[in-house]
């Protein structure tokens, strides 16, 4: 059987074990090589091949549910069900996700992208099919890095307590399998799923403590020599306190182990955990080294690992954490803190300067933010860089911990605005909504890297809640000098006299290029650059209050930039015509952010044919509109 033959999960059910190792070499060569085209994350899914096979082969999919925590690992899932032919479309517009999605497959149960959410997600959909009287499978496969979120600890204390029938299988790809454990783990597996086990250990149990007087004592001896063998080698205590069926660990590459494993979890009637030890990037040795960084790929070559495409630009996140590290060297109380994201976030440049100085938190923005306001409280003064769709999580401890008590908490929102091919659950286009009502609250968006650099330099002496939001695409607009950045106060790029140009962040190059066709068509067009957002520069505001205004952000039309423009007009009482340009009331799928752009109707050419519709519409008149 070839991988381009199967057409469900049905076709891999009868495969003896040879045709099975041969099936799992060609999904890993198919992954490299879509991943190396395509971009994507690739070590995690090379790591669970073998246990994908097995829950594939075990349990009856689409009737049975499966989900993805997280759901970067499902590109294997994908493969077996029904979307071969199309995976070479993997992230692309219009193509296939890099992440489960309800309206791409039934084999997709539920949609993720943001980590620990799966058990929860499961634990519902399992109450509901008992409310309902119905009759599968539902299973949440969670990694042991999405483990480090509270929402998990939540979702298996309740699952715990509740008896409901569900199975977690827990990937643990942080734990290398030599072979001695291996062999110890089939062979504590094979006897703990027998069925005799349970009732061999109350015959144990019950034959002691039928010896007179030292029964009890030598019952309680055998029972302490196995939970010292099982705390030191399986670790299972802490699920089956928690009300879980624990099984494992087991080898996430013996399929007949895993398959026996999970026959045995599927005949439970309350919660099983299935502990499952892989590694990530197996089967690809440049991954297998460097698990982190094939974590999330851009394009590469198969051979060497090097990426196709050079970026001569530093990233945001690398200007800022060189900015960062250079304030430390004269700060003592400077301190970072990530949520697993220290290399994601460029902040490993400033970790490997001053180790002690980054917190990893692991994936817990909650805490994260309550932490940086306890560490303000206690007289330092952190920073917490975090990618812009990950921060949303943390919303009530920004409110109620950080703003409500003025503490100086500077955020560091990475990939602010479009995130291109990772999709709907990866844009940061809801910040400024999120931010903008908040009291006490200082929201900034530098235009290029140069002007980020001058606001972490502000930011150190800045004594209040601050947000500094920075895209993933590197920009320095070299034939715009950034010359000082001031809080409250607008940049006027281009001149003009026609109508203004309000924009923000990444949209300063477009407004430019689009002043650019519109002077071509005899529209004066005034460019400025709103770094500031809150606080807006009020006095420039009101002296363009005689023109047109054009608003234009990477961000969500409604409760962003164009929004708080048009509310200050309103109060002030001002007759302005305004027209906005962002993203509609809709969620953005997955795409390079040029055609994003483009669907979105954000390329100069559309903002600047639509803006010359606008004004004549203002006029009466029909402009020329190219």
């Amino acid at each position: 059987m070839h991988l381009d033959q199967i057409q469900s999960p049905e076709d891999i059910k009868n495969l003896s074990d040879e045709e099975l190792k041969n099936l799992a070499q060609e999904i890993r060569e198919r992954l490299i090589d879509t991943v190396a085209d395509r971009g994507g994350h690739l070590a995690s899914n090379l790591g669970i091949v073998e246990l994908t096979l097995a829950i594939h082969r075990v349990f009856d999919m689409p009737r049975d549910r499966i989900i993805f925590d997280v759901g970067h690992q499902s590109y294997v899932h994908k493969l077996l069900t029904g979307r071969v032919r199309q995976f070479h479309t993997l992230r692309t517009f219009g193509g296939i996700s890099g992440f489960p999605k309800i309206g791409e497959s039934s084999y997709d149960a539920f949609e993720t992208g943001h980590a620990s959410t799966a058990i929860s997600a499961a634990l519902g959909m399992a109450r509901a099919r008992d409310y309902l009287g119905e009759d599968y499978q539902v299973i949440a496969l969670v990694g042991d890095g999405a483990l480090t979120g509270g929402m998990c600890y939540e979702a298996i204390n309740d699952a715990g307590s509740s008896g409901t029938r569900m199975i977690i299988i827990l990937n643990d790809n942080e734990m290398s399998i030599a072979p001695n454990v291996g062999a110890l783990s089939r062979h504590l597996t094979d006897i703990r799923i027998s069925k005799g086990w349970s009732s061999a250990k109350k015959t144990v149990r019950t034959g002691l403590e039928k010896v007179p007087l030292i029964g009890h004592g030598l019952y309680k001896v055998v029972h302490t020599v196995k939970m010292i063998v099982k705390h030191a080698v399986i670790g299972e205590d802490f699920f089956e306190t928690l009300g879980f069926h624990y099984f494992g660990p087991i080898d996430g590459y013996d399929i007949p182990a895993l398959e026996k494993t999970l026959k045995r979890a599927k005949e439970y009637d309350g919660p099983v955990l299935i502990h499952v030890l892989t590694t990530k990037g197996h089967g690809y040795e440049k991954a297998e080294e460097q698990p982190e960084h094939f974590h999330g790929v851009a394009p590469f070559y198969v051979e060497t690992g090097d990426a196709k495409e050079r970026q001569d630009l530093p990233s945001f996140g690398q200007v800022m954490a060189e900015e960062l590290t250079v304030i430390c060297e004269r700060n003592p109380k400077i301190t970072a803190i990530s949520a697993a994201m220290v290399s994601g976030t460029g902040l490993s440049i400033l970790k490997a300067r001053f180790p002690e100085r980054v917190l990893d938190v692991g994936i817990a923005e909650e805490h994260a933010t309550t932490m940086a306001a306890g560490l303000a409280a206690g007289g330092m003064k952190p920073y917490f860089a975090v990618y812009a769709s990950f921060f949303q999580r943390a919303y009530d401890q920004v409110i109620h911990d950080v703003c409500m008590q003025n503490w100086p908490v500077t955020f560091l929102l990475d990939r602010a605005g479009l995130s291109a091919h990772d999709g709907e659950t990866h844009h940061g286009v809801f910040y400024l909504a999120q931010l903008l009502p908040v009291p006490d609250m200082t929201v900034l968006v530098p235009r290029d890297l140069n002007e980020l650099r001058q606001m972490i330099r502000f930011s150190e002496h800045f004594e209040k809640p601050l947000a500094i939001a920075y895209g993933r695409s590197s920009i320095l607009l070299e034939d715009y000098p950034c010359t000082s950045f001031c809080l409250g106060k607008w940049e006027t790029i281009v001149e003009g006299k026609d109508l203004a140009i309000l924009a923000v962040g990444s949209m300063v190059r477009e407004a430019i290029a689009v002043a650019k066709i519109l002077l071509e068509r005899g529209i004066s067009a005034r460019v400025v650059n709103c770094s500031s957002v809150k606080p807006m520069d009020e006095e420039l505001l009101r002296e363009i209050s005689g023109m047109p205004v054009i608003t234009m952000e990477e961000h969500v039309l409604a409760g962003g930039f164009g929004s708080a423009v048009e509310t200050w007009y309103a109060q002030e009482e001002l007759q302005v015509s305004t027209l906005a340009f962002g993203i509609p009331d809709m969620f953005v799928q997955h795409g390079s952010r040029g055609k994003l752009l483009k669907y979105l109707g954000l390329l100069p050419e559309q903002m600047a044919t639509r803006i010359s519709v606008f004004l004549g519409s203002l006029h009466g008149v029909k402009r020329n509109d190219g």
